[in-house]
C-alpha cells in the first residue's frame, strides 16, 4: 500500500510542477491588452480560472497523500541494522591456537617524549 501512494504522490508532485509552470505571470495580462491573443480554448476568461482551480486540486492532493505517507512512517515497525548485529572477528572468543598468535609483539619504538637515561 505504501508503495502504490508513493507512486501516487510522485505523480501528484509532477502533476503540481506542470500545473504552476502552465500558469501566466502577473505582467501577461498586459502583453494581451495591447494585441495579444484571444486564447479561446479555455473561453473568453483565458486559462487562468481552470489552471488555478485544478493547482488548488493538485495541491490539496499534495498534502493529503504527504500527510499519509507521514502517518504510514511513523506507524511502521522500527527496525535498525544494528539489533541484528553479527560478531565480528574482535568480539568472538579466541581458540588456543589463535592467542599464541594475538600476544602482542615487544618492539622497541622511540616515543617522543624525552626520558632521563
Amino acid at each position: 500500500m505504501t508503495t502504490m501512494l508513493i507512486i501516487i504522490h510522485v505523480f501528484i508532485c509532477i502533476g503540481l510542477v506542470i500545473g504552476i509552470l502552465l500558469q501566466a505571470g502577473k505582467g501577461a495580462d498586459l502583453g494581451a491588452a495591447f494585441g495579444g491573443s484571444s486564447q479561446t480554448i479555455f473561453g473568453s476568461a483565458g486559462a487562468a480560472p481552470f489552471l488555478n482551480k485544478l493547482t488548488a486540486g493538485v495541491a490539496i492532493a499534495f498534502m493529503i497523500t504527504s500527510l499519509t505517507l507521514a502517518f504510514l512512517a511513523s506507524r511502521a515497525p522500527k527496525s535498525s541494522i544494528m539489533e541484528g548485529k553479527a560478531k565480528t572477528q574482535q568480539e568472538r572468543p579466541l581458540k588456543a591456537s589463535e592467542q599464541e598468535k594475538a600476544k602482542p609483539i615487544n618492539t622497541n619504538i622511540p616515543s617522543d617524549t624525552k626520558t632521563e637515561r
